[in-house]
C-alpha cells in the first residue's frame, strides 16, 4: 500500500543536515522550541506561545505583531510520517510568517503503531490502524486556544496542508467552516462521499496537485480499500458547496511552482463567479508534478496570496 510519508532524505537538497537532525530525530514527543521572547519551552508551562495540551505546539509570533491589531492566523498540517517542524522546513512558512506578518503554528499529529505521525482526516486517509483519534476537534481547539491568547482576526484564519495534512485541511473546512476562511491543499483530497461534508458557511479552497503524483493520484484512487476523489472532482465538489458558477476561468497565466520542471508548468483554473459570500474554488495543476514537488521560492508566498485574498465576509 502506498502511504503518505515525507522521507527526510527528500529535503537534503534544500535544508542543512543539522536542521534535518533536529526535525527527524524523533517520531514521538515534543522537542524544546524557541519562543517569541527567545526562551525555550518543552511542554508549555506558563509560556503563552505554547498551546495544544498533550500535543504542544509553539505559536510563531512575527516581530511585526501588535496586540491591538487583529492578525491573520495560518495553521500548517504535515504529511503522513512527517512532523510540523519537518513540514515547515519543506514549505519555509516561518520565513513567510515573518515577511507577511501572520501568526503561525505547525502542530503534530499523533503517532500510529508504525511510529508515524498522522491525521485522522477522512475514511481514506490516514488513520491506518483505526485509532479513531478526534483530530478535527483537536485542530479546532488549537485555533480557539490561539485566539484566546493572541489578537487573531476571526475573518482570516487559514489552513495549509500537504498530503495527509491536505486531507485534514479539507476535513476541517467541512467540519469547522465557522472558524476557517480558506484552505490550501497540496496533494490531498476531500471525502469521496461528498454528503459527509456539510460546511456551515462557505470556505474558499485552493487545490494544488501534480498531474504525475503516484502517491495521491491526481485522478483519484484508493487507500486501504477506501476511495478518494481526484483533484478536479475535489474542486468540483467545493464549487457546488460554495454555490459557484461551474464556468471555469482559465485566463490567469501559468505559475512556476516546481523547480524540477521547465518553465511555468502550473495551470490555474478559477471558480469565483456566483459564489456565496466567502466562497471560491481554485485548482493549480502542476503538469508533470510529483507528490513531493521541488517547491519554487515563490510557492508559499503564492499560497498565502490566495489565502489573504479570501477572508470571511
Amino acid at each position: 500500500m502506498r502511504i503518505f510519508q515525507i522521507a527526510c532524505s527528500v529535503f537534503t537538497a534544500s535544508v542543512t543536515a543539522a536542521s534535518l537532525l533536529v526535525a527527524c530525530g524523533s517520531s514521538s514527543g515534543s522537542s524544546a522550541t524557541t519562543t517569541a521572547d527567545g526562551g525555550s519551552s518543552a511542554d508549555g508551562g506558563d509560556d503563552p506561545t505554547v498551546v495544544g495540551g498533550d500535543r504542544p505546539v509553539t505559536v510563531h509570533v512575527p516581530a511585526s505583531y501588535v496586540a491591538t491589531v487583529p492578525t491573520p492566523l495560518v495553521i500548517l498540517l504535515h504529511g503522513y510520517g512527517a512532523s510540523g517542524a519537518l513540514q515547515d522546513l519543506y514549505f519555509g512558512m516561518t520565513a513567510v510568517s515573518d515577511a507577511r506578518g501572520f501568526l503561525y503554528a505547525a502542530p503534530d499529529g499523533t503517532v500510529d503503531a508504525d511510529g508515524k505521525r498522522f491525521w485522522n482526516a477522512t475514511d481514506a486517509c490516514c488513520d491506518l490502524h483505526a485509532t479513531n483519534v478526534d483530530d478535527s476537534t483537536y485542530v479546532s481547539s488549537l485555533i480557539k486556544q490561539i485566539e484566546a491568547r493572541f489578537n487573531v482576526d476571526p475573518k482570516r484564519v487559514f489552513l495549509v496542508g500537504h498530503s495527509n495534512g491536505a486531507f485534514m485541511s479539507h476535513r476541517m473546512a467541512c467540519d469547522h467552516a465557522d472558524q476557517i476562511a480558506a484552505i490550501a491543499s497540496l496533494a490531498g483530497a476531500m471525502f469521496s462521499d461528498v454528503t459527509r461534508c456539510a460546511p456551515s458557511a462557505p470556505v474558499s479552497v485552493l487545490q494544488i496537485h501534480g498531474t504525475a503524483d503516484d502517491t495521491v493520484s491526481f485522478d483519484g484512487g484508493q487507500i486501504g480499500g477506501h476511495t478518494y476523489p481526484g483533484a478536479k472532482t475535489t474542486i468540483s465538489d467545493w464549487v457546488t458547496l460554495d454555490g459557484c458558477s461551474t464556468t471555469a476561468d482559465t485566463s490567469a497565466p501559468p505559475l512556476d511552482l516546481d523547480t524540477r520542471l521547465a518553465g511555468s508548468e502550473t495551470t490555474v483554473t478559477k471558480y469565483a463567479a456566483g459564489c456565496k459570500a466567502g466562497g471560491a474554488a481554485e485548482l493549480w495543476a502542476i503538469t508533470g508534478g510529483a507528490h513531493l514537488p521541488s517547491l519554487s521560492p515563490s510557492f508559499s508566498s503564492s499560497v498565502v496570496d490566495f489565502l489573504f485574498a479570501h477572508p470571511k465576509p
